[in-house]
C-alpha cells in the first residue's frame, strides 16, 4: 500500500517541457541508465527521465549524482544527505529539499531532518550534520566565513564536494523541469510528518544497502579530469565519473549554444561569487542586449538557468522554443548552464581543508 502510494506520487509529478523517454522504450545508452537506476533507487525517478531526450546527458547525470553520493567508501551517507539537503535549500529547490530530507528521517531522525529542511542547520543535535550542513549551506559563497573551512578531512573531499556538484546540477534543472513538490501538497504538517516517515522506511534499502563504486562510469568515454576539478582527484570513480561528466556538459553546450552565448555566461560566471541575483532579471536583460533575436532567447535561458534558476519560467522556455522547437536542443542549454555554475562551485573547493581560494 504505502510503497505503491510513493510510486504513484513520484511518477504522476510531471516532467514540464520536455516529453520523457518511457521506462519501457528506452534502449542503448538510455536503457543502460534506466536499468542502473531502476536496480539501485527502485523506480526511474523523474531527475533522471527529464535527461532522456539526450541519453549522453542522461548518463552524465547519472554519474555526477551516484558516484559521490550513493557509494559510501569513506563518508556515511547520512553525512551527504544532509549536504545534498543544505545545498538543496540554499538553491530553493523545495522537490529536492523533499526528496534528500525524506531519506534523512531514516538516516539521521525525525528532529535532524527537519531542521534541515526548514533551513535550521544550526539546530540539528548531531554535531557532524550540523556543521556539514552549515559548511554545504554557504559552499557557493567562497567569500562566507562559513564557507572557508571544510569540516571534513582530505579523504573525504571527492564524495563531499562532489555531493555539493552534483546537487548544485540537479537542483537548477529540477526548478527548470520538474514540479516544485515532491510530496503530495495538500498534506499538513503531521500528515507531511507521517508520510516522510513512511516513505523513509520504504527507503531504507536504497539509503542504506552498499553499493560498489564505478558501476556507472562505463556509460562514458574516459577524458581528462580538468585542474578545477582537482578536488575529485583523490576518488578514482568520482574523478572518472566527473570528468566524463563534465566532457558530455560541454559537448552538449557546443552543439546547443553559439559560441557568443557560452562567452556571455562563462564571463558571467567568471565574476559570480554566489550572489543571488534578486526578483527583477534587468541584469540579464543588460548581458543579452547586443545580441541576435535567437541568441537572446538562448543567453536568457542560460543565464537564469545557472544564476536564478526559479525564475525560468514558460515565457523564458517558449521564447527558446521560438527559433529552437525541439526537446534536445532545450535540454542540452539549460543542462550545460546548469553545470557551469556547478562548476563553477566546485572549483571553489579545490584547496586543502581549511581554506578556499580567494
Amino acid at each position: 500500500m504505502v510503497v505503491g502510494r510513493i510510486a504513484s506520487s513520484v511518477i504522476q509529478r510531471q516532467v514540464r517541457y520536455v516529453t520523457p523517454v518511457p521506462v519501457a522504450a528506452a534502449s542503448g545508452l538510455l536503457g543502460q541508465v534506466y536499468g542502473q537506476v531502476l536496480d539501485e533507487m527502485g523506480l526511474v525517478v523523474p531527475p533522471v527521465q527529464l535527461h532522456s531526450a539526450v541519453p549522453e546527458l542522461a548518463a552524465a547525470y547519472w554519474m555526477l549524482m551516484r558516484e559521490p553520493l550513493l557509494p559510501t567508501v569513506d563518508v556515511d551517507r547520512a553525512a551527504k544527505e544532509a549536504v545534498a539537503t543544505a545545498v538543496s535549500v540554499a538553491n530553493i529547490c523545495p522537490y529536492c529539499v523533499e526528496m534528500h530530507s525524506v531519506g534523512m528521517y531514516d538516516l539521521a531522525g525525525e528532529h535532524d531532518a527537519e531542521q534541515l529542511a526548514a533551513d535550521r542547520a544550526v539546530e540539528v543535535d548531531d554535531p557532524r550534520l550540523r556543521a556539514l550542513a552549515l559548511w554545504a549551506r554557504h559552499a557557493a559563497l567562497p567569500d562566507d566565513p562559513a564557507a572557508t573551512t571544510a569540516p571534513f578531512a582530505a579523504a573525504e573531499r571527492a564524495e563531499l564536494v562532489g555531493t555539493v556538484v552534483g546537487l548544485h546540477y540537479l537542483t537548477r534543472m529540477v526548478n527548470v523541469f520538474l514540479s516544485s513538490f515532491l510530496l503530495p501538497p495538500g498534506l499538513g504538517p503531521a500528515a507531511r510528518r507521517r508520510f516522510k516517515r513512511g516513505v523513509g522506511r520504504v527507503l531504507r534499502p536504497t539509503l542504506r544497502n552498499p553499493r560498489l563504486p564505478g558501476r556507472a562510469v562505463d556509460l562514458l568515454p574516459p577524458a581528462a579530469l580538468p585542474d578545477d576539478a582537482a578536488w575529485a582527484a583523490a576518488s578514482p570513480t568520482v574523478a572518472a565519473a566527473t570528468a566524463r561528466a563534465y566532457a558530455a556538459f560541454e559537448d552538449a553546450g557546443q552543439c546547443a549554444l553559439s559560441p557568443q552565448v557560452r562567452a556571455v555566461v562563462e564571463v558571467r560566471l567568471a565574476r559570480w561569487r554566489g550572489e543571488e541575483t534578486g526578483l527583477s532579471r534587468a541584469w540579464c536583460e543588460r548581458l543579452v542586449a547586443d545580441l541576435s533575436a535567437a541568441d537572446q532567447a538562448a543567453a536568457r535561458l542560460a543565464l537564469l538557468t545557472a544564476l536564478a534558476s526559479y525564475q525560468v519560467d514558460e515565457d523564458v522556455v517558449g521564447e527558446f522554443r521560438r527559433y529552437f522547437p525541439d526537446d534536445a536542443t532545450l535540454l542540452r542549454a539549460a543542462s550545460w548552464a546548469a553545470y557551469r555554475a556547478a562548476r563553477a562551485v566546485g572549483g571553489w573547493h579545490n584547496a586543502q581543508v581549511g581554506s578556499i581560494p580567494q
